[in-house]
């Protein structure tokens, strides 16, 4: 009997940059307190999640889309949006 196994280990994954490019991603890497590998994969991690996400297809009924359409369809109203619109802007100092 084998024991299936997920592999955990890392891999290499190589890759060529300009020397600017390099520059730049060690400035923000050490900016953030990481190394150069670790930022490039968590940039390239977020990338990929936003990528898939869009990707996503939501399926409904006639009558649940025609609801969310008649959402949007409405103006803003109410408390809250009276409050957002009466804030200070950041802008008018």
């Amino acid at each position: 009997m084998t024991k299936k196994t997920t592999d955990t280990h890392a891999k290499p994954v190589n890759l060529r940059i300009r020397e600017d490019v390099r520059v730049l991603i060690d400035r923000a890497a050490k900016i953030r307190g990481k190394t150069r590998s670790d930022f490039m994969i968590d940039a390239a991690y977020r990338a990929a999640e936003d990528t898939l996400l869009d990707q996503t297809l939501i399926k409904v009924d006639p009558d649940s889309y025609r609801h969310y359409l008649d959402i949007l369809d409405r103006p803003p109203g109410g408390d809250g949006f009276a409050r957002l619109m009466n804030a200070p802007k950041p802008w008018q100092g």
